[in-house]
């Protein structure tokens, strides 16, 4: 299954102005870590915070609704998010915990919990929510895409980042200038090339744009956790919902992009295992 195991597939966006008008697509991750909040489902979250003038991510813990808006938006070069897990536990005292990661970040937080060596700090996570992931840039890769590729001075100037359309953007004064993702290749971190997870499979529940129109994001519930509190959300007037379109554009779009991901990727995989580089046990 390329989309791996999931409760219901859905299209969704926040319902709140001031979500929307901060967050990539349909707002979704930073609408289930508000309610989550403001339910007590969760005492705070672990996320990819509002980067420094550079762009660089900054791992960050957040605990009010307004803390999760000003640090929403999708940022492209990786986060050490994971980082700050005992920082969250330790110096905040959060004893339910809230994490937004990529696939590769969630495959380490799902081996952490099979260890009992490390259950102080993973037995406190109540709620991973995971975002759909191709590949991550280092930020020179960034900088490149900036100055060498879309003739901006500096990277600095650009407002927002989003890929989309087969495009990777940088939003500078309003203007969208794009750069087909196919030029992006070849500058991608190298682990990247050898995940074979595209919807981080082993989250709660996961979220993307592909396969839901513009301003919207398609939402896969994948544990009971995960599908009670998107459903209770939705209940709640915080995300509303549609069908996932299931013509050319829609769920099918996904599924190719992610088997797409896992034949490639699996087998530089295993190119690399046969040439005696080290590789993940499991992938």
């Amino acid at each position: 299954m390329p989309l791996g195991n999931y409760k219901e597939a859905i299209s969704a966006r926040a319902t709140e102005k001031k979500i929307l008008d901060v967050s990539q697509d349909g707002g979704i991750v930073s609408a289930l870590l508000c309610y989550a909040l403001d339910e007590g489902k969760i005492e705070g979250a672990v996320v990819a915070g509002t980067p420094d003038d550079d762009w660089r991510p900054v791992p960050t813990v957040v605990t009010s609704s307004d803390e999760v808006i000003a640090n929403a938006g999708t940022k492209y070069s990786m986060s050490p998010t994971l980082a700050v897990l005992k920082e969250a536990t330790r110096q905040y005292g959060l004893e339910k915990i809230g994490v937004v990661a990529t696939p590769c970040q969630i495959q380490g937080l799902r081996k952490a919990q099979a260890y009992p060596f490390t259950r102080f700090v993973v037995n406190k996570i109540n709620l991973i929510i995971g975002i759909y992931c191709m590949e991550n840039f280092p930020m020179a890769s960034l900088d490149t895409f900036a100055t060498a590729k879309l003739g901006f001075d500096k990277l600095t100037d650009a407002t927002k980042m989003d890929i989309g359309k087969g495009k990777f953007w940088l939003t500078k004064d309003g203007e969208d200038s794009g750069l087909k993702l196919k030029e992006t290749h070849g500058y991608e971190q190298s682990g990247c090339n050898i995940c074979t997870d595209y919807v981080a499979e082993w989250a709660d529940i996961s979220t993307g744009s592909v396969g839901s129109p513009d301003g919207w994001s398609t939402v896969l519930t994948r544990t009971d956790d995960g599908n009670s509190i998107f459903k209770e959300a939705v209940s709640a007037g915080l995300i509303e919902t549609k069908p996932v379109d299931d013509g050319k554009f829609g769920l099918p779009l996904l599924e190719k992009l992610a088997k797409g991901k896992k034949d490639k990727n699996g087998a530089e995989f295993e190119r690399r295992a046969k040439m005696g580089v080290r590789v993940p046990t499991i992938y």
